[in-house]
């Protein structure tokens, strides 16, 4: 998979942020993306490659390491610190924590959405996660 390239410290809101806090139950650093996992009620990186794995909900804004806060967005735009391409649909990767484009997903990963570049840096967030794998 082709994973967008993050430098952390610079992923920040941009505008009409929707945020909200959890506890990590891994070490998680800023971009990356994070689903809760349904035993712990921690966060953890997205999987692509397993369902339970794949239901997102959101990018981490900030890291920490295990049972530390972590702040995540999920919705409004997001400045990603990666260069992406307008118009692009952004999906969980089949690296976890990772975000690829759409059409890097293969047979067997499970598709949830991120949202789409608004710029070359910013992503406008609105997960979808439909529980659908690639053929």
């Amino acid at each position: 998979m082709a994973d967008i390239s993050v430098t952390a410290t610079s992923v920040v809101p941009y505008a009409n942020e929707q945020t909200a806090v959890g506890v990590a139950g891994e070490t998680i650093t800023a971009g990356q993306v994070v689903y809760l996992n349904s035993t712990t009620g921690k966060l953890m990186k997205a999987d692509a490659d397993t369902a339970a794995e794949s239901v997102c909900k959101g990018i981490a804004l900030n890291g920490g390491a295990l049972n530390q806060p972590i702040k995540y967005q999920y919705g409004g735009e997001i400045t990603i610190g990666a260069t992406v391409a307008v118009g692009t649909v952004y999906v969980v990767s089949a690296t976890a924590g990772g975000i690829a484009p759409l059409a890097d997903l293969t047979s067997g990963d499970y598709v949830s959405i991120l949202g789409v570049a608004s710029t070359a840096a910013r992503i406008k967030l609105n997960i979808f996660n439909s529980g659908i794998a690639v053929a």
